[in-house]
């Protein structure tokens, strides 16, 4: 259940787990803020928190309308993508071929059936960059887990509407975000190890970002690129 609180003219919403610390977080791509409280955590206690916290949520919210915006996909000839952080103009052939992707030299080429829709051709686009994560995340997690010194029982690459990345510490899960095969492979590679990391500590805290530090010296630049970095043309939500 969502309890709604204000702070001024932001609008907080209130869901209550069974956490043992309180964690807040601002979502893509309007600043939503949300905080997630332990049972036992009264809403009186929950909004002071809120209130101690209200100069980095107006931080993150305006660093979030800052972010650059990718323009409607339509996929059509000459339209712009990206795979691994590179520019490739999307060619279309309208041919008898199985329907494929692949990229040559600076362009990503598009098989498909004549009379193929726009939803088709995104459903093909998107299910090959589905792939090409799956198979980048799969070395990463067999370099990352002897060095943290953890194990993953499963990974999933999906499309997700408001994080690059999330874990699950108790299934011992991890997804990714299916838009990180957009960007350098350096930025999935930091969202692996935070996700990683978190089957160690589940929050953010202290102890979450010493870890990282020891682990990924260099974790905040590429967290730093990757929010730099245009996000997908849409409204998130969760």
């Amino acid at each position: 259940m969502v309890t709604q609180i204000k702070l001024g003219d932001i609008d907080v919403d209130v869901v209550k787990k069974d956490i043992k610390n309180i964690h807040l977080s601002v979502h893509p791509p309007t600043g939503k803020v949300r905080i997630s409280a332990p049972l036992r955590m009264d809403i009186d206690n929950i909004r002071v928190f809120a209130i101690t916290k209200l100069d980095w949520i107006k931080n993150q919210q305006q660093k979030l309308c800052e972010q650059a915006r990718e323009t409607p996909r339509e996929y059509l000839n000459r339209e712009s993508h990206y795979v691994w952080g590179k520019r490739y103009l999307l060619t279309v052939f309208e041919d008898a071929q199985l329907s494929s992707v692949e990229l040559k030299h600076q362009q990503m080429l598009l098989h498909v059936r004549p009379g193929t829709d726009e939803h088709k051709r995104q459903a093909l686009v998107e299910d090959w960059y589905r792939a090409q994560l799956k198979q980048a995340v799969q070395p990463l997690i067999e370099k990352w887990e002897p060095l943290i010194g953890v194990k993953v029982e499963r990974v999933f690459a999906q499309r997700m509407k408001t994080k690059w990345g999330s874990c699950n510490h108790k299934a011992r899960t991890i997804r990714c975000n299916t838009e990180l095969a957009k960007k350098p492979a350096e930025c999935l590679e930091y969202i692996v190890v935070h996700e990683l990391v978190h089957l160690l500590e589940p929050t953010h805290n202290a102890r979450f970002v010493a870890l990282m530090d020891q682990f990924m010296p260099k974790w905040q630049f590429y967290r730093d690129e990757l929010n730099r970095l245009p996000v997908r043309h849409e409204h998130w939500v969760y």
